[in-house]
């Protein structure tokens, strides 16, 4: 179950989208989910598709990962579009129930909004996938980096951000040999009811808290041994270099917008 997880894990490649500077491939995922609420029509989203599709299949990065990245939150993603669909009025009216009614203003919305959804955990997915955490957090601290001139801690937020997206996988893979150990002693997670699931996942918890800790006092243990001190006064092993290709993902991106922008209604 836990390797099913894609959050924090990096797919080492050699495609156009690998090679980007961390930096452009951050800042033009946040500017699509910005740009993603200007489609209002099936044809602005039909565009947003085709090029959510086309960067998966430039990253060389089998689809297959996407879709996983899709199922931790699709309960979710269910809940919300049956709050729009049910509870959003106008148009024809399909169906009606007491306080839920559907129309077809509500259809229309709810699938807008899976639309929404998906491409935004797309993007998000192929920023993860195709980025090292660790250049990921270099590239978060390089755009705080203004931030310094009113004493704000871009080292330390970067830091903090480098080692939990490190970990994140480490702890999915312990939570996983816990669980298998409790198996091996007779405990089934996917009998019973919800509450009884619950009970049985609690006795992962404080093994799962002890080995957390255990390494998070290894790693300043390591730190101290190395001398760190905080960022001030060190040097970048990892250089960040801003190419030709960054500045044409850039102009890509503009004439995305260009073209949403003349796609809406």
């Amino acid at each position: 179950m836990m390797n099913k997880l894609i959050f924090g894990r990096y797919i080492p490649g050699d495609s156009i989208i690998h090679r980007l500077d961390p930096r452009t491939k951050l800042l033009m995922s946040f500017y699509f989910i910005g740009i993603i609420f200007l489609a209002n029509n099936w044809q602005s989203y039909l565009f947003l598709a085709v090029f959510t599709f086309i960067a998966i299949l430039l990253s060389k990065i089998n689809l297959g990962f996407f879709l996983r990245g899709v199922r931790p939150l699709l309960w979710l993603i269910i809940f919300t579009v049956a709050l729009q669909m049910f509870f959003t009025s106008g148009g024809e009216v399909y169906w009606q129930w007491g306080i839920f009614r559907l129309t077809e203003f509500g259809v229309i919305n709810g699938i807008f909004i899976f639309c929404r959804f998906v491409l935004i955990i797309f993007i998000s997915t192929l920023l993860t996938l195709s980025t090292p955490p660790l250049a990921l957090s270099d590239a978060i601290e390089a755009i705080l980096r203004p931030l310094k001139v009113i004493k704000f801690p871009v080292h330390e937020i970067s830091l903090m951000l480098s080692i939990a997206l490190r970990f994140v996988p480490t702890l999915m893979d312990e939570t996983e040999k816990i669980m298998n150990a409790q198996r091996a002693r007779g405990v089934d997670f996917g009998e019973g009811s919800i509450v009884q699931k619950m009970k049985a996942i609690v006795p992962l918890l404080i093994p799962l808290f002890v080995s957390s800790f255990n390494r998070a006092e290894d790693l300043a243990t390591a730190m101290e041994a190395r001398g760190y001190q905080g960022g001030d006064g060190r040097t970048k092993y990892r250089i960040l270099h801003w190419q030709v290709k960054d500045t044409l993902t850039v102009i890509v991106f503009v004439f995305v917008t260009i073209g949403l922008v003349w796609l809406k209604n």
